[in-house]
């Protein structure tokens, strides 16, 4: 169960990394121009927090391997993200 758990974290990991290059190649207007300045950043932004959201989706399952659905999903949606947070935040030390 623990290879199981470490493969899907190294995968979400990995993904993400690469969400940021996937993201600058969506970042592309209506018109199929490139976007620039200020809606470029809020595109990537934007693009970035829903991948990071959808590793979160992909690491909700139950002991057993199943997805889990409704309240459980949503609890453990919120603690990945919480976690991924923390983990993304500086250190301060006293």
């Amino acid at each position: 169960m623990r290879m199981i758990l470490a493969a899907l974290a190294l995968v979400s990991l990995t993904g993400l990394a690469h969400a940021g290059e996937a993201c600058e190649a969506k970042a592309i207007d209506k018109n199929g121009k490139p976007l620039a300045g200020a809606a470029k950043s809020s595109f990537i932004k934007k693009c970035e927090k829903d991948s990071g959201t959808s590793a979160c989706a992909a690491k909700a399952v139950d002991k057993n391997g199943k997805p889990l659905a409704g309240a459980a999903k949503s609890s453990s949606i919120k603690k990945c993200e919480k976690d991924a947070a923390a983990g993304a935040a500086p250190a301060t030390s006293k």
